[in-house]
């Protein structure tokens, strides 16, 4: 008996957790409007508790009465939720497949659109941005990078990254088919390096919330890379028709390397372009 009382104590403690979190969440989103009701249920839990301890509570409902009543709990919540890991040309083989599969159609459109959704704290989209001017396209090209974020966009924006950090990133350009030194675009402030400002001159940094808000334009390319990953089955559905929407015919949708539209509704819609890489090109 004493080990069926514990082992429902330990149910109920569990069941008990989830009504927590559930209601947290929906108090969120209906205070504010931030919707992580979808999210990866074991990613938000340990983001839920790591906010608990380190506001010195004792459980998510105080947590939950805490983010209500005060707008710098709220942030620090809203900022343990981003997932912000990235860096310069991630993945270098994602880039060189784009230089040498994409880069090609791309050549043929008067304009280009680029869309790089969840864009963190912007090394991708800077990335990008080199990659298309070495490509001599850059010019003809604007990028939205958009996060839900608005301290990480911050950060996009001003260019300023670790100098400690160059020495990755230099060597992921390299391997990504770089054609010069990567020196040649920033210059050392201190302990940290400033990108030029040329590599944003057609660069519109903006928030945007995947989960509730709408496609606000066509695309010719879609980059969203390491996001998925975090959400359930049913909003990355929600997701994937979202980017079919915004995508031209022929547009091309990018993942992470542990993202798939195997399946999603959309599979059919699209080809893959790369043996090696997530690179697909809608085609219906």
């Amino acid at each position: 008996m004493r080990y069926r009382m514990n082992e429902y104590k330990d149910n109920s403690n569990e069941d008990l957790e989830k009504i927590e979190i559930d209601l947290l969440l929906q108090g969120l989103y209906a205070w504010c409007g931030y919707d992580y009701r979808n999210y990866a249920f074991n990613s938000i839990r340990r983001r839920i508790w790591y906010r608990v301890h380190a506001e010195k509570l004792s459980s998510i409902t105080g947590l939950t009465e805490k983010i209500l009543h005060d707008s710098a709990c709220l942030k620090r919540l809203i900022s343990d939720f981003s997932i912000n890991v990235t860096e310069m040309f991630r993945d270098p083989v994602f880039f060189l497949n784009f230089r040498e599969l994409v880069v090609p159609i791309l050549r043929t459109y008067p304009s280009i659109r680029v869309w790089h959704a969840g864009c963190s704290t912007g090394e991708e989209v800077y990335s990008m941005a080199i990659l298309l001017q070495e490509e001599g396209l850059y010019d003809k090209t604007k990028i939205y990078a958009t996060d839900i974020n608005a301290t990480v966009l911050k950060i996009a924006k001003s260019g300023l990254y670790p100098l400690e950090n160059m020495r990755k990133f230099t060597s992921n350009y390299i391997q990504a088919g770089g054609k010069q030194a990567f020196s040649d675009y920033y210059n050392v402030v201190n302990n940290r390096v400033q990108f030029h400002s040329d590599l944003t001159k057609n660069v519109v940094f903006a928030q945007h919330n995947l989960v509730t808000d709408r496609s606000f334009n066509e695309f010719h390319v879609i980059l969203c890379r390491n996001v998925l990953i975090y959400f359930n089955n049913a909003l990355q559905q929600k997701v994937h028709n979202l980017f079919y929407e915004s995508l031209g015919m022929f547009g091309i949708l990018g993942l992470g390397d542990k993202e798939t539209i195997a399946y999603t509704n959309e599979r059919n819609y699209y080809e893959q372009i790369s043996a090696s890489q997530k690179i697909y090109k809608k085609i219906k």
